[in-house]
């Protein structure tokens, strides 16, 4: 029986991009270096989340919801996806820009990949002086534009940028051109998808000295060419982001007593702790009530079967579910 939230050992990866704010903002003792990514919770082959704690500690995310099937994803959920989990939660540390890159919708990826597309959204926890986001297109553009523009180094000239700040959210539909600028750490949440169209990389150079690889005719077909006046999200109440592939909330807690989890969707629920610590409480299938400690930096899969859940604490936290 599944009777508590569920902690995964953390993925963490090396890039060429990456930082050194990760490890110290999840409580790790390291000696990785440029850690760029930290996977929390992953269903991706090769890379899929173990239990690191309690009694399933060694099971791989895979092989407990083949065990627990609807009582961990939730009824809907598992009808839909089997043994698949349709989400990828990660934070991101960006010492230097990202690539530029875009991601098929889910029917080009299926007829390309065989494999769900990627849409997503960043929430931004801290930020260094001068961090951008860079989003969709500010002028109009064909797709012999956009060629063109990347042949001769000139597609950031129609790529939409914005100053970042902690608290900032940008959803980011399949399909939208999009960069994570130096300086900003966040956390990421996207179907699980790790098909990704490189458009541009600003001329890098890998350790052996070769340009790395780009996309440009898959991602010809993949960008959406709409040109729109804001591509920063502006939130009313708790609600982040709300589509059909998660919806996700943000919760600040004084310490002045519980806050309800909303259930949006017969779904399991993943707390993100974002600063300060909080207790997570629930009750589970038999009626009992129980709590967990959680603190910044972790993630934790609330399985489908505990209900009533609430945080109290001094904290910020996020709460997602399919």
């Amino acid at each position: 029986m599944l009777n508590k939230p569920i902690h995964f050992a953390p993925y963490l990866k090396s890039v060429i991009w990456g930082g050194e704010r990760i490890a110290p903002y999840k409580g790790i003792t390291t000696d990785q270096t440029a850690i760029g990514e930290s996977w929390e919770l992953s269903a991706v082959p090769g890379h899929i989340s173990v239990v690191d704690r309690g009694p399933l500690a060694g099971q791989s995310l895979t092989q407990l919801i083949e065990t627990y099937r609807e009582e961990l994803t939730g009824a809907d959920i598992y009808s839909r996806f089997g043994t698949a989990f349709p989400l990828l939660i990660k934070f991101i540390d960006a010492k230097a820009d990202l690539s530029v890159q875009v991601h098929p919708d889910d029917e080009l990826a299926a007829r390309r990949h065989n494999c769900p597309g990627k849409t997503e959204m960043w929430h931004i926890i801290d930020t260094e002086p001068e961090a951008k986001i860079y989003v969709g297109l500010k002028e109009s553009i064909t797709p012999d534009d956009y060629e063109r523009r990347v042949a001769d180094n000139t597609v950031m000239e129609v790529i939409d940028a914005y100053d970042s700040a902690p608290g900032d959210t940008f959803f980011l539909p399949a399909g939208r051109i999009h960069a994570i600028g130096a300086g900003n750490l966040l956390a990421e949440i996207q179907e699980t998808s790790d098909i990704t169209y490189r458009i541009y990389d600003y001329d890098r150079r890998d350790k052996d000295g070769n340009p790395r690889e780009l996309h440009t005719a898959q991602a010809r077909d993949a960008i959406d060419y709409t040109v729109y006046t804001d591509y920063k999200s502006h939130p009313e109440g708790s609600v982040l982001a709300d589509c059909s592939h998660f919806v996700t909330r943000k919760f600040a807690v004084d310490g002045s007593g519980e806050v309800a989890i909303p259930r949006d969707r017969e779904s399991f629920t993943i707390i993100i702790c974002l600063e300060g610590e909080t207790v997570v409480s629930w009750t589970d299938g038999a009626g009992v009530r129980g709590s967990q400690k959680v603190v910044r930096g972790e993630t934790w899969l609330c399985p489908a079967v505990l209900r009533d859940l609430a945080v109290s604490g001094k904290c910020e936290i996020l709460s997602v579910q399919a």
